[in-house]
């Protein structure tokens, strides 16, 4: 079973909806109406996370947001652990710190050793075959965020 990168971008009512009936969030991400709303970078997210912030797990907001940051929504199980959102003014951080790096900018970060020796899932033999696998959805994550700061959305994370 894989590991993949989700987001979701959301109005401010449904996210305060959501907060405040946790239950109706697996249903929200996961209906057959909803799912294909959903957005991922497949299984790049940790080396993307990584790259951003030279850690497999911590960071520094804006940065460490892009990917696992986020306020918790429920303890509820959404696949590899809890949901997470960022509101709208997290959102339009996370885009401009993102939109100031670029895939070229990200990927001269890229070390195929250090990915390896930090256990980067997909915990694979990383080489520079992988950088444009990387590259591509990173681009597509600038994309998505830069989406939701121009639509001012909140967004919900997850991995499943």
């Amino acid at each position: 079973m894989s590991m993949i990168g989700n987001y979701r971008k959301i109005t401010t009512e449904e996210l305060s909806d959501l907060i405040n009936n946790p239950d109706k969030l697996s249903d929200f991400l996961y209906s057959e109406e909803n799912y294909s709303k959903n957005f991922n970078i497949d299984k790049a997210w940790q080396a993307i996370h990584f790259l951003l912030n030279n850690h497999a797990w911590k960071g520094t907001p804006p940065l460490s947001n892009a990917v696992l940051g986020g306020q918790i929504i429920s303890d509820e199980d959404i696949g590899y652990g809890p949901a997470r959102y960022l509101n709208v003014d997290e959102v339009e951080k996370v885009s401009f710190a993102l939109n100031k790096i670029s895939a070229e900018d990200l990927l001269e970060r890229f070390d195929a050793n250090a990915l390896r020796i930090n256990d980067i899932y997909p915990n694979i033999e990383w080489d520079e075959t992988d950088q444009e696998y990387i590259c591509q959805n990173y681009t597509e994550l600038q994309k998505y965020f830069r989406s939701a700061a121009n639509e001012k959305l909140a967004m919900i994370l997850f991995i499943n």
